[in-house]
Formats: C-alpha cells, structure tokens, sequence
C-alpha cells in the first residue's frame, strides 16, 4: 500500500499535515512506539505511529523526525489523544525532511489504524505471491522444474500461511509435515476423499480440533485421471473468507500442485511400461532370464531417480507381489491409487493394470510381509468409495530370485480371494492367511457357503430370537475354549449345569454331538461364515 491510501474512502480518518507530495511511498509495516530514539528497530518502508510522549521540548521534534528518516520510515502518525493536536515544530521537522505526517484524532484508536495497514499490506503481499506462484506454474508445467516446498515455504514465511499437499493416504507430498499431525492428515484427506465422492464443488472445507481448513484438489493428467488418486492442496484458514487476492493465490496455487502432479505422472510413463512387460513375461511364464532383466531395468531407474549411480545399484534378488482389484470403481483407478499409495522416497515398486484391478511387484522389505501395513495404508481410501466401491488386495510372500514370481503371483492372488471374502470397502490378506481353512472358505461358492451356514445355525438361531436366549454366543464361546466346561462358563459368567443345558439344546436342535471332533469342526467353519 502508499501513504496517500491511508487517506482514502473507507481508511481510518487521518488529516494530512506535511509533505503531502511524498504521499507514494511504499509502506511496508508499522511500528507503534514512543521511544526517544526508535531508530534501532526500525528496517525501512515502515509507518512509526506515536503518541507523542517522547516530546518534552520543541527541539525534541527534530530529533525524532531525523531518527526515523534515517531509520527508513515513509511516514509519521502522530496521536492527539495524549498530548493534544499535533504541534507546529513537529510539523516543521516533517517539512524539512518531507516525513509524510498525518494526525490520528483523539477518537481513531491506534489499534483500528495497525489493523487496516495490516490487512492492507498482506493484502498486497498476496498479490504478489500470486503472481509469483502463476510465473512458477508456468515454468513447472514448461521446464519440468519441482520447488513445491520452496513456494510453501514463501507462503509460511511471507504470510504467516501454512499449505501442505497431501496424497491420499495422508502422506507429505510437501509443505511442513512437522506442523500437521498423522492424525489431522488422516481426517483431512478423508474428508477431501468424501467430498469428492459426493461431487461437493471445491473449495472443501474441514474443522479440525487444531483449526479449520480448506482443501482443494490437485489432480493428475488426464490419462490417469482417478479422483482417488488425486493429491489434494490443504490450507489453514477457510478461504472463502479471505479477501479476493488471497483467494487467487490459493487458486494459483492449486494450479502449480496440479502441473506438478501431471509432471510427475508424465514421469512415470517408462516406469508403467516395465511393470506392464514384467506382468506379460509372468502371465505366459517366460524365462527367468527375461523377468531379471526388465527388473534390474527397474531398479537401475529407481536409482536414477534417487540420482544415484546406476551402475552401482544393487540389483534387488527378494520381491513381492501384490494382486488388486476393484469393484464399482472405473478401469485404471486402483493401479492410480497404488501407484500414489506406494510413492515414496525409493519409489521402486512396479504398478501393472489389469482393467479395473492391478498387480504390482516390489521388493521386498527386511521385515515382516506387509498386509497389515498396506491395509493401514489404504484405510483412508475408504471415504471415497461410496457404498458400492470396493478394493481387495492379496499379498504374496517373498519371493527368491526372479524364477519364484510366477508362483508368488498365484499365491496372491489366492489371498486376495480371501480379502474378496470378507466384509468391507479395503481388504488386505497376506501370506499366512494361505495355510489356514480361510483359504479353502474363500474357494467356495457363495450360494454353497450361505447352504452350509444355513443347514447348522439357521435353527439355533432362529432359537435365540424367539426365546431372547444366547445360545449363538455360547457356541462360540464353547468351541474358543476347546470344550472346557469350566472354562466356558468360567467366560460367560454362568454354572456349568447351565452351560450344560444351553450345549444340550444346541445338540437337540441340529441333531449333532458337540463331543465329535468332526461337529466341532462343522460349527467353527459355520460361524467362520457369519
């Protein structure tokens, strides 16, 4: 903003005394103060606002005068609520110095005078940066040039403006991860995920325990677009509050994460290709030669992207596989939503479509196979899948050498048969779930497995709705404790002659006896089904 603002329609009412042709200067700040001798806190461009309590003499006036020019002020407001009006050797020393000086009546507070050049000069800052952010979209989207953190960072140091871009599991793409926590990330790209869903129009907005937000979506190219795969812009503050150039920045902004995020796919291209030839060598199971060779290409990428030496990457000789699938969502979604949901720092995991599902192949971690973590990883994909979505996942144990990837990828797509059983919008089944009777239920149709469960427990539990009786439960409870009576009615809390009648009338009911091994078998597999 400039001085002569401050004397504009809707300004605070302030009444020009001198230098009335300096009124261009470029006001940067205020600073309030009563000082004899504030020159030391001043850095230039700012509008010294003061009560006028350091002026004891006339002389003092063109000492003051002379210390803020030489500290770099544009202009002087002087207050008349303390001292009275503006006195004339004041007034003289401006003139002399053509200081701007302008009078604050005794009814304008000091604090209505800071708040207006605030909003003015933030204002303005804006306008800047949304400049500035536009110039970078463009240079990103033209040059290939990264810099998200660098244009976030601007924003937090200029504006007080924290922006983060979130991928859809909550992950950093940039911004200051350290000042948003895992959990606030968590609820804010569900949010984001839900409001895309319902086809809300952006900007979204969430209220958090730590503050409110707004979120807008980044999304990728065309080629690949999957609003579940979308990146998303979060920024403090509701910006449907903000002034108008504020506003703008947060649209240009937007637009840079989203050229950014199309820079990043286009990258990816080589990546897909791979991944695409190493699923076609496995499906007509090629020589092993052949899969070792397009993987040390993949890893030999990986390391280029981490600008290492490709010569002296270590070629990965331990991988997995992963075999996805979609239901209710369009063809190439989850190979988007993996392919963000696996980015991280070594990025080496290869991502093939298979229309509405995905197989994708990486190395292997040195710990435990990692069903629970990639369930944890996609649980906030659940907020954009809508009643009908669903995504299954079936993880392989790690295979040795390329030779093992065949019989890895059948072994996950075995456990994803097991995730396909279960109930809810992401399923994860790793490895270990393959050795167990879940597996064999998985293999069996479904109007057969309804007829199974139906002929043991139908009766029972048509019982138990009739009569309010629990005998379900008990069930249960007496197969957990391997048919111990004490320890089964020691659990539900009852005597054992009443545990005793409840398993008896089980047995009446379906005609089987609990003490068999076999019936024993036949109701846990019935109840594994509920």
């Amino acid at each position: 903003m400039r001085v002569r603002d401050l004397l504009a329609p809707g300004a605070p009412r302030l009444r020009l005394l001198a230098a009335e042709d300096e009124l261009d200067r470029q006001v940067s700040g205020v600073m309030t103060t009563d000082l004899h001798d504030p020159g030391r806190y001043l850095h230039g461009g700012e509008l010294v606002l003061t009560g006028m309590l350091w002026r004891t003499a006339p002389e003092d006036s063109e000492r003051f005068v002379r210390t803020i020019v030489a500290g770099g002020a544009v202009a002087l407001a002087a207050g008349e609520a303390e001292v009275g009006p503006v006195p004339e050797d004041l007034v003289e020393a401006c003139r002399r110095h053509r200081m701007p000086l302008l009078a604050v009546p005794d009814d304008i507070a000091f604090g209505s005078v800071v708040e207006y050049i605030g909003r003015q000069v933030s204002a303005d800052r804006a306008a800047d940066l949304a400049a500035l952010v536009d110039r970078h979209r463009v240079l990103v989207s033209a040059a290939g040039g990264g810099g998200l953190d660098a244009v976030l960072d601007l924003l937090g140091g200029d504006l007080d403006l924290d922006c983060w871009v979130l991928a859809p599991t909550g992950r950093v793409v940039a911004g200051p991860a350290d000042h948003l926590s895992a959990e606030d990330r968590d609820q804010l790209v569900r949010a984001h995920l839900a409001a895309q869903r319902q086809r809300r129009r952006p900007p979204h907005r969430a209220r958090l325990a730590s503050g409110a937000y707004s979120l807008l979506p980044a999304p990728g190219s065309p080629e690949t677009e999957a609003p579940l795969a979308d990146w998303v812009l979060a920024v403090a503050g509701d910006v449907t509050e903000w002034t108008p150039k504020r506003q703008q920045l947060a649209e240009n902004l937007a637009r840079l994460v989203a050229a950014e995020r199309t820079r990043r796919d286009e990258g990816r291209r080589l990546r897909r290709r791979i991944a695409d030839e190493v699923l076609a060598l496995l499906q007509r199971d090629a020589d092993p030669a052949e899969l070792t060779r397009a993987l040390d290409a993949s890893t030999a990428m990986a390391a280029r992207d981490e600008q290492a030496d490709p010569q002296s990457a270590e070629t990965e000789r331990s991988w997995l596989v992963a075999s996805c699938e979609g239901t209710g969502l369009p063809e190439g979604t989850v190979r988007a939503v993996l392919e963000e949901a696996l980015t991280d720092a070594a990025d080496r995991a290869l991502v093939a479509g298979t229309g509405t599902g995905a197989v994708v192949v990486c190395p292997a971690p040195g710990g435990a196979v990692p069903a629970d973590a990639l369930r944890e990883l996609l649980a906030p994909l659940e907020a954009g899948l809508g009643s009908e979505g669903r995504i299954t996942v079936g993880v392989s144990a790690p295979a040795q050498e390329a030779g093992g990837l065949r019989g890895a990828l059948e072994e996950a797509r075995h456990a994803r048969r097991i995730a396909a059983a279960r109930v809810g919008r992401v399923c994860v089944a790793g490895p270990e779930e393959l050795a167990s009777h879940v597996l064999l239920l998985a293999a069996v149709p479904d109007e057969v497995r309804r007829a199974f469960r139906s002929r043991l427990l139908d009766k029972v539990i048509g019982y138990d709705i009739e009569h309010q009786a629990d005998l379900v439960r008990t069930l249960e409870a007496f197969l957990r404790s391997d048919g111990s009576w004490t320890r089964c009615a020691a659990q539900l809390h009852v005597h054992v002659n009443t545990l005793r009648y409840r398993i008896g009338r089980i047995e009446e009911l379906t005609g089987r006896d609990l003490s068999r091994l076999e019936d024993r078998v036949d109701f846990y597999l019935a109840l594994e089904l509920a």
